[in-house]
């Protein structure tokens, strides 16, 4: 529990100074994933970084989608699996399959 207030409170922090955010969350795991349904990165609009979603294998590709749902504000639904050319690429190689939601924190209005 004492990472995901961690994670809220590092997002907290960057929101009191007007920065967009976004919060990332594993929703869903299959066979052998890198981090646990549950885990959390929040990333800021300089792209400062806290947490992760998996052993560094897909973050960077998070983090291109965190860049986009900050600017639009609209959520996005991530899959990566073995099979998904994005998550080699990415580097997942583990064998498994990972769901990772993204949406924005907060209104810069």
């Amino acid at each position: 529990m004492k990472q995901f207030d961690d994670i809220l409170n590092k997002a907290k922090l960057w929101r009191k100074k007007n920065k967009s955010v976004a919060l990332a969350t594993v929703i869903s795991t299959w066979g052998s994933s890198p981090r646990p349904v549950g885990s959390q990165m929040v990333i800021s609009e300089d792209l400062d970084i806290f947490g992760s979603v998996s052993g560094g294998c897909i973050e960077s590709s998070v983090i291109i989608a965190a860049k986009e749902t900050m600017k639009t504000g609209k959520p996005k639904l991530l899959k990566y699996g073995v099979s998904n050319s994005e998550a080699w690429e990415a580097g997942l190689t583990c064998g498994g399959k990972v769901q990772v939601f993204v949406e924005k924190i907060g209104d810069n209005d």
